[in-house]
Parts: C-alpha cells; structure tokens; sequence
C-alpha cells in the first residue's frame, strides 16, 4: 500500500482505523483520502485497506 507516496506494509484485514490508531494519529486532526476518495470518519472501521491501494493523509495544522 502506499501512503503519501510511501510504501508501507499492510497486516492482513486491516481496517483504515486500525491502520490510523496503530500509527496514533489524532482522528479528528486529519482527513483521510482513498484511491482518491475522501473517507468519511464514519467509515473508517469499515474500509478494509488492500495492498493495491493508495492513501493521502493530511493534517490540519492551526495558524494564523
């Protein structure tokens, strides 16, 4: 699987928000595209991630 244009190991039946949860990323920081679609948060426990596929993860950083 690649995830923002690296390729990285994948366990078997993995769910995005495993995926997410494993790496600690914060949920409600980040918006998650999938061979790019974007993924509701409601849906990450019900995508199962596939070698094939590709993610775009982005952060929201504050700033002003």
């Amino acid at each position: 699987m690649k995830v923002n244009g690296t390729l990285e190991t994948l366990e078997k039946n993995q769910t995005l928000y495993d995926y997410l949860t494993l790496r600690n990323f914060d949920l409600t920081k980040i918006a998650v595209e999938c061979n790019g679609n974007i993924v509701p948060k409601a849906e990450y426990k019900n995508v199962i991630l596939k070698e094939e596929d590709t993610l775009e993860i982005v952060r929201f950083v504050g700033g002003g």
